[in-house]
């Protein structure tokens, strides 16, 4: 049965403190950026440094992704990246050198407690999002969570994953929609789940690059079409998303993982350019419950 609930306006949401930045509550885009595995310690401070000039000079805040383990994965004979301690040191000590607050991905409910003492905000994968005790110690970690929303779940459900973390205590929720499932090995983005996960309350960042992605596409790895990601990204921001979520690697073709769906590094500067262009047009309409 299709939902019947109205449309909502994009209203200001509650401010999600995640380090030092606010995302949410009419605060600035935010990106949330970086390669999609911990490759190594140097990788990773060379691209999030390069990153962080990027949002510095244009005033962007900057989140710095990166996972510990790629758990989900086509193949398992892919590469999954360093695991849960050695990745956590490396985002500690990437962390402190940049001056950035951190972001990764937990799978299980005994790598909150560790997590929590490094990551600024925890991340629940996209198909853990109905995970519920996952989901409650995530929350009672104190820290922000960010839940992607699973590619099978429609995005009036993703109410009943804010409910589940507000029960348990927690105050910094963000929502990520990232597309959903069209048939095998392809996704599809519905604009309309961002006003809808909107209407919760709570922050929404869109995942571009995820969004792009062909799972499985490539036999045993997943696909992508990042040609399609300015698109996307553009169309969330004019839909009024609160930051936006993408992966991005000096070499995406030479990645370990998601390589097709990475936006190339050196492509950042002047689709952000687009996208503030884009948020500064459609800014004064945003709050209008009327066309």
């Amino acid at each position: 049965m299709i939902n019947a609930q109205p449309l909502y306006p994009i209203a200001p949401t509650k401010q999600v403190q995640i380090g030092q930045l606010t995302l949410g509550g009419g605060a600035p885009l935010l990106l949330v950026a970086g390669p999609c595995v911990i490759e190594s310690e140097d990788h990773l401070l060379r691209v999030g440094e390069a990153i962080r000039t990027v949002c510095e000079t244009r005033r962007v805040p900057f989140v710095l992704k990166s996972s510990y383990d790629k758990a989900n994965r086509s193949s398992g004979r892919s590469f999954r990246g360093p695991g849960l301690e050695e990745g956590l040191r490396i985002l500690e000590r990437v962390k402190a050198k940049l001056d950035v607050p951190v972001i990764s991905d937990v799978h299980d409910t005994h790598q909150v407690s560790a997590a929590a003492q490094v990551l600024d905000i925890l991340q629940i994968p996209a198909f853990l999002c109905r995970q519920t005790d996952l989901l409650t110690a995530a929350a009672r970690s104190g820290k922000p969570v960010n839940v992607k929303k699973g590619q099978f779940l429609s995005p009036w459900d993703a109410g009943h994953i804010v409910e589940k973390l507000k029960s348990a205590g927690s105050k910094g929720i963000v929502l990520t929609e990232r597309g959903s499932s069209f048939g095998y090995n392809n996704l599809v983005v519905d604009i309309r789940s961002l006003p809808i996960m909107r209407s919760f309350g709570y922050p929404v960042l869109f995942d571009v690059t995820h969004s792009v992605q062909l799972p499985g596409g490539a036999g045993d790895a997943s696909g992508g079409q990042s040609a399609l990601i300015p698109y996307l990204a553009r169309a969330a921001v004019a839909a009024g998303v609160d930051g936006l979520f993408m992966e991005v690697h000096p070499d995406p073709a030479n990645a370990p993982s998601d390589g097709l769906a990475m936006l190339r590094l050196d492509a950042l500067p002047g689709l952000l350019n687009q996208l503030l262009e884009v948020q500064r047009a459609v800014a004064p309409y945003l709050n209008e419950d009327r066309v």
